[in-house]
């Protein structure tokens, strides 16, 4: 420790340090010799300053995001959507240099360091076994990194910066016209600004949570209570049951919400048709299945309940096999009823095993895009809608996809899109905490 605390003292290694930071390599060059190494480190630096007018111009562009250009042909003008992503992603290569900056610093020390305490004078010459044995896990992650930023980092910034201009239609669509930055502007029109904006957020949102909630409990109280009438009451062919139970969970989401679509259709469906012919209704008295907003919330659920639970049957009757059959031998010799044992044993242990799948499942039904627009499209239409796009059964998922593609609002859009990432974030971070990985320190 000792020998550790006199080299990082040493004056010579904070020579240097300041010779690194001035320029990448030249403490490689200089003081270390490693000339290979540092003409490497060099060249990097070199290209970066014969770029960073064209970078700079494009830092410039995210900033301004364009100026109008009326007289110029549409081709000719500034793109400010384009100006944005080019913005980003320069940010971005900035970024990757100055980590690359940050790494010929640490490697000038390094060997420093290690010529220090073993004595040896490493030229640099063999750069690339070096690269290949103490650079491996770096050089292995750096592809994978890359595409980090530019695939996931720069997307998600993209969204999120939206959110703070005024890209809508009819007078901000480029290149048309140039898009500007606004700040907080979108978030208080959302949020109370506007009576007819904020109101129609707060009810789609109440909705969603409604929703992801409602649709949550009842698959999950669904699956359990079938699990349990399979298991506990000794069914015959109950494989058989098994299969045609799992029927919906196996039919695809869009063809299934799809044929329930049709069927529950108030003109048209089946449903009514045969109600109809029953003579439980008459023609004035069609049931407004999915054209009242109230009626159709609770169709979403019911149907949601139909395609989700075989899901969460599978589960729990998985579950219940690894529970030891000693604690129901035991629960029946004092005494106990089906009602008992399911409620101190079988309940607590199910709960215990699949409360992260729980959460997790609530955080698909708030994204749950297709549920809702397949089966009714968002609607059916309110008060609002002609405005907001927002219909009587619409999530902020489903209503992200109206602002965009049918009002053209991707302001609105990317506020709402922030919104479910606050929502959503904490459910994620809370799962990614309990798992084993993460408690035995793996990741």
């Amino acid at each position: 420790m000792a020998a550790v605390s006199a080299i990082h003292d040493d004056p010579e290694r904070k020579r240097l340090f300041r010779t690194s930071i001035i320029f990448m390599g030249l403490g490689h060059l200089l003081q270390l010799k490693q000339y290979v190494k540092g003409a490497l480190f060099a060249l990097i630096e070199i290209l970066f300053l014969i770029f960073i007018p064209t970078l700079f111009g494009k830092v410039h562009g995210l900033i301004t995001l364009g100026d109008p250009k009326p007289d110029l042909p549409m081709i000719e003008r500034d793109h400010s959507m384009f100006m944005m992503i080019d913005g980003i992603t320069v940010l971005a290569v900035i970024f990757l240099f100055f980590v690359l900056y940050a790494l010929s610093v640490k490697s000038a020390l390094s060997d420093y360091d290690e010529r220090k305490l073993t004595g040896k004078n490493d030229s640099g010459q063999n750069i690339f076994s070096e690269l290949a044995n103490k650079s491996f896990p770096i050089l292995g992650l750096m592809p994978a990194l890359i595409l980090v930023i530019f695939f996931i980092i720069v997307p998600l910034l993209f969204s999120a910066l939206v959110a703070f201009t005024d890209y809508s239609a009819p007078d901000h669509i480029p290149p048309n016209n140039v898009v500007n930055w606004v700040g907080l502007e979108n978030f208080r029109t959302l949020f109370g600004g506007s009576n007819v904006w904020a109101g129609a957020f707060g009810r789609v949102a109440f909705w969603t949570i409604l929703w992801g909630a409602a649709a949550t409990v009842t698959c999950y109280a669904g699956g359990i209570i079938m699990a349990t009438v399979l298991t506990q009451l000794k069914i015959r062919l109950i494989s058989v049951f098994r299969s045609i139970y799992i029927l919906p969970y196996a039919i695809p989401i869009v063809v299934s919400m799809m044929i329930w679509r049709n069927l529950l259709n108030g003109s048209f469906g089946i449903v009514n048709r045969t109600l109809l012919q029953l003579g439980l209704i008459d023609k004035s008295s069609m049931i407004p299945w999915l054209s009242d907003p109230t009626l159709a919330k609770i169709i979403c659920i019911v149907i949601n309940l139909w395609a989700g639970f075989p899901y969460f049957m599978l589960l729990t009757m998985g579950t219940m096999t690894s529970i030891s059959g000693d604690q129901f031998e035991a629960a029946q010799i004092d005494g106990a009823s089906n009602y008992q044992t399911f409620r101190y044993i079988t309940l607590p242990q199910v709960l215990y095993q699949t409360m992260p799948l729980i959460i997790m499942s609530f955080t698909f039904n708030i994204n749950n895009f297709g549920a809702i627009f397949f089966l009714t499209g968002g609607d059916p239409i309110v008060s609002d809608s002609t405005l907001t796009g927002a219909g009587g059964t619409d999530i902020l998922v489903t209503w992200i996809y109206k602002l965009t593609i049918n009002l053209l609002k991707y302001n609105y859009a990317s506020v709402i899109a922030i919104c479910i990432f606050a929502i959503l974030a904490p459910f994620a971070i809370y799962n990614f905490r309990r798992t084993k990985s993460f408690k035995e320190g793996e990741i």
